[in-house]
């Protein structure tokens, strides 16, 4: 018997069905989009489930349990005063629907509270779902509190907010008095209960559901081939995984490699290159006539999908990955063929979309919503505006990146203290008063509009603390000026505002940058990010390459992706055999144990080695780096070399990072991830991608990985990379060699000199010609 489906669920399916549509469309459009033509066929003409397997079971929904601290608050939430109000926001996947909830709060709160008075009220999407009261006896000590959430409040995307109300006596009473305090941990949780959607098989809806920018958790996606891949393949598998490594940038990603073997639930991308019909664990791909992408259920899930990604060659197959990562907006129905992409123009070095550009001014509306740039409230927090700085800016004798701020406030009739503060990755660069009306001149008040002041502020932010993911942070803290006993109310009336128009200018800088520098490969993907696409980049699998190293390789370029924010399209994937047709590229080598030559072929340049229980490391020796000392380096974090090599015997294997100059190409560079065992390559990946402080130690030229223990060896800089103005480039040599610039002082004074001396005993002799 079939049953009816409710209503309200109906209406539900309905909304959200608008909902993928429209989150299809601007995913797509957030990357240039080629000239692309797709004819639609029917799901059989590109792969169809082997009749007999077993009908697949409905599988539950995940748990969907999150701490404060996984929802984006890093510190436990402080409520102060007498109605004090703080927010998280939560979305849910389209996949699901809410079946029921409840948040578990870890608090404690003022000894001095009046019991009947005082409350914290948890709302979501500004309803009140219950009231935790407190009492007297449980005050100055953790508490924990369930409150249940109706589902009927919890929408895709949602507010969790906790307000708490606060008095300490009958009578009157200091609205921000030090006893009106509760603090909330962010170690409490939110815990939905969820049941599965079911979803339609659309290109229109990619990239959904294989990633869901509702979902917080990180992207686990396997890549299913029916063979070992060739390298044509790896490389179409690549664009695609850096894709959505790009649109899962905030939480992470990884893509585990299964060979004809489908996931036993959820999603999957399947990779088929050939003219036949190919069979991949039961599922029957047929005969591609083109460039095809196909979406279709997993046989062995309900709720899971398959994207199916084929052609008659890798050709093909590499062109069917870009014309789905290149976020076409054609694409439709359960499959397409694509009859015609054209290509785009090629790009150029360091215009990575998620980079800001140094050709430019940009807009601070070109990085963040407009409507965040407005606050309000005595103490409203920080408006944070992510700067993600292009590597290898040189800052040599620069100023600062130029920061043209235009700023609005509501000036107070009287205040000592109000000031708006100018911070950079936690540092403050700048703090303006805001000046109350009283002290304002009448060219000023005469320049209040709508009950707002205009102000500017020119400020340089300083290169030397960027990083691929740095902040800007700006702040509006108001005196509250108290009026006496009784007459001390808080009046919500002031604002602040960020002109959308105020700009970051990076223009005049060159990249130029010391190398090798593991720090900013962790962070940037650098050098092989320098251009988007990585088409100057190159991966040199090992021999033989297992399912794991595969992995890594994907989860890599996802890397990559998140860096940059563009597929890897023309990425190149060799073996070391054939490492000489690639020497013009940058290069990263991936190993496990003893299967990549180019360990040993290039074991001069390598500053490791691991051959069984055999291990050494070069160990630098900063005590001994005289030319530090005499301030001769060009910035604080100069590299010290090595003055020890570490050998020993026994232990389990140690996985490493290393980067050295191209021994194929001066100026090109070499990054190897080394893995001791089967398992190396994943502890290394784990700690690029870990956001413990210990994981900010992967600096230098080789980092030693052992489990979770991170331990950075040596520093040493080898070669330079990028270029620099021709004058600049010489007051840089100079710097560095400071003999040679006496030398030269010398020499220019005593041609200066001779000069001299040559014209005055020319004009001696003309005088006694004379």
């Amino acid at each position: 018997m079939k049953t009816k489906q409710p209503q309200a669920q109906r209406a539900l399916l309905r909304q959200r069905s608008l909902c993928l549509m429209l989150a299809a469309v601007m995913t797509a459009g957030s990357l240039p989009l080629p000239v692309l033509a797709a004819s639609a066929g029917s799901p059989a003409s590109a792969a169809t489930a082997t009749p007999g397997l077993p009908a697949p079971v409905p599988v539950a929904g995940d748990p969907y349990v999150f701490t404060f601290k996984q929802l984006g608050r890093n510190g436990s939430m402080n409520l102060h005063g007498v109605d004090a109000t703080d927010s998280l926001n939560f979305d849910v996947p389209v996949s699901l629907v809410t079946t029921g909830a409840h948040v578990t709060l870890y608090y404690t709160y003022s000894p001095a509270l009046l019991p009947d008075l005082s409350q914290i009220n948890v709302m979501v999407n500004d309803v009140v779902a219950g009231s935790i009261p407190l009492p007297k006896e449980g005050s100055g000590s953790m508490q924990t509190a369930k409150v249940d959430i109706p589902p009927k409040l919890i929408t895709e995307f949602n507010r969790l907010s906790l307000q708490f109300i606060g008095h300490y006596t009958m009578g009157c009473e200091d609205p921000l008095h030090s006893s009106l305090w509760a603090r909330v941990a962010n170690g409490s949780t939110l815990d939905l209960q969820t049941t599965p959607l079911p979803q339609k098989d659309d290109l229109a809806q990619m990239p959904l559901p294989f990633f869901d920018r509702r979902d917080i958790r990180m992207l686990s996606l396997p890549f299913v081939f029916a063979g070992n891949p060739d390298n044509g393949t790896l490389e179409a598998a690549g664009t695609l995984s850096s894709w959505f490594g790009a649109l899962a940038a905030y939480r992470g990603a990884r893509f585990p490699v299964q060979i004809n073997a489908l996931p036993p639930r959820g999603n999957a991308v399947v990779m088929v290159a050939g003219e036949a019909p190919t069979s991949v664990a039961g599922l029957e791909v047929a005969a591609p006539k083109g460039p095809t992408l196909t979406v279709l259920p997993n046989p062995n899930d309900a709720n899971g999908k398959l994207l199916v990604v084929s052609g008659r060659n890798v050709g093909e197959l590499r062109q069917a990955a870009a014309a789905l990562a290149l976020g076409s907006k054609g694409l439709s129905g359960s499959s397409a063929v694509i009859d015609k992409l054209q290509p785009l123009a090629p790009r150029q070095p360091y215009d990575a979309p998620n980079w800001l550009p140094t050709d430019r001014a940009v807009k601070l509306s070109e990085l963040i919503d407009p409507k965040r740039l407005n606050v309000s409230g005595y103490n409203p927090g920080e408006i944070t505006i992510p700067l993600n700085f292009p590597p290898a800016l040189s800052n040599w004798r620069q100023d600062g990146a130029k920061l043209k701020l235009v700023y609005r406030y509501t000036p107070q009739p009287k205040s000592t203290n109000s000031s708006f503060l100018v911070s950079f990755n936690d540092g403050l660069i700048k703090s303006d008063i805001l000046l109350p009306k009283d002290k304002l001149d009448k060219s000023l008040l005469a320049s209040i509009k709508d009950e707002a002041l205009t102000r500017e502020m020119d400020l340089r932010l300083p290169l030397n603390l960027a990083g691929p993911q740095s902040r800007l942070q700006l702040r509006y803290m108001y005196d509250f000026v108290k009026q006496g006993e009784c007459q001390d109310i808080i009046i919500d009336n002031v604002r602040g505002s960020i002109d959308p128009d105020s700009t970051i200018d990076l223009r005049g800088y060159d990249h130029f940058m010391a190398m090798p520098n593991l720090g900013v490969f962790k962070d940037a993907g650098f050098p092989f990010t320098r251009m988007a696409d990585l088409s100057e980049s190159a991966v040199v699998l090992p021999d033989n390459a297992s399912t794991d190293d595969l992995a890594a390789y994907l989860t890599l370029l996802g890397r990559f992706g998140s860096a940059t924010g563009y597929p890897a399209t023309g990425v190149v994937v060799t073996q070391a055999a054939q490492v000489d047709k690639v020497a013009s590229r940058d290069l990263l080598v991936l190993a496990s144990g003893q299967n990549q030559p180019l360990l040993k072929q290039w074991a001069d340049h390598l500053p490791a080695a691991v051959t069984g229980d055999k291990q050494r490391f070069d160990v630098g020796d900063f005590a001994l780096r005289v030319r530090s000392w005499l301030k001769l380096a060009d910035d604080d974090q100069a590299k010290r070399r090595a003055r020890l090599a570490l050998a020993f015997t026994g232990g389990e294997p140690t996985s490493y990072l290393t980067g050295f100059e191209s021994p194929l190409d001066s100026g090109r560079s070499v990054v190897v991830l080394a893995g001791g065992d089967a398992t190396g390559l994943d502890q290394i990946l784990a700690a690029m991608a870990s956001k413990d402080p210990e994981a900010e130690t992967i600096q230098g030229s080789l980092v030693a990985v052992r489990g979770t223990t991170i331990d950075p060896l040596l520093a040493e800089e080898q070669y330079f990379t990028g270029s620099m103005s021709p004058l600049r480039m010489l007051r840089w040599w100079l710097s560095r060699h400071v003999l040679a610039m006496f030398v030269l002082i010398a020499g220019g004074i005593l041609m200066l000199g001779g000069l001299a001396y040559l014209t005055l005993r020319a004009k001696a002799r003309k005088r006694l010609n004379a």
